[in-house]
């Protein structure tokens, strides 16, 4: 007779912690800290609701820009509406 093997070694499946809370509040030593994203500098979200041609048109001027939608109107909100003290 052959040795049993757990289910979830078999599947490569990590064996769940005797103890989750203590798991799910552990700090982890291992992970390497993560680079900076869109989280941590865009704190807000605006939507606005427009026609499926207007849509359409700004998909493909950010496409031809080969830049994304969300960058694209970005840059235009910001010199469209600047900080106190800046111009455009």
């Amino acid at each position: 007779m052959t040795a049993s093997v757990p289910k979830n070694a078999a599947s490569g499946f990590v064996r769940r912690p005797g103890d989750p809370e203590a798991w799910v509040r552990a700090d982890d030593q291992s992970a390497a800290p993560a680079p900076p994203g869109k989280a941590d500098l865009y704190d807000a979200r605006l939507t606005v609701d427009i026609t499926k041609a207007l849509r359409g048109r700004i998909k493909v001027v950010a496409f031809q820009r080969g830049e994304t939608v969300a960058d694209m109107l970005r840059v235009l909100l910001e010199a469209a509406f600047p900080e106190a003290g800046q111009t455009s």
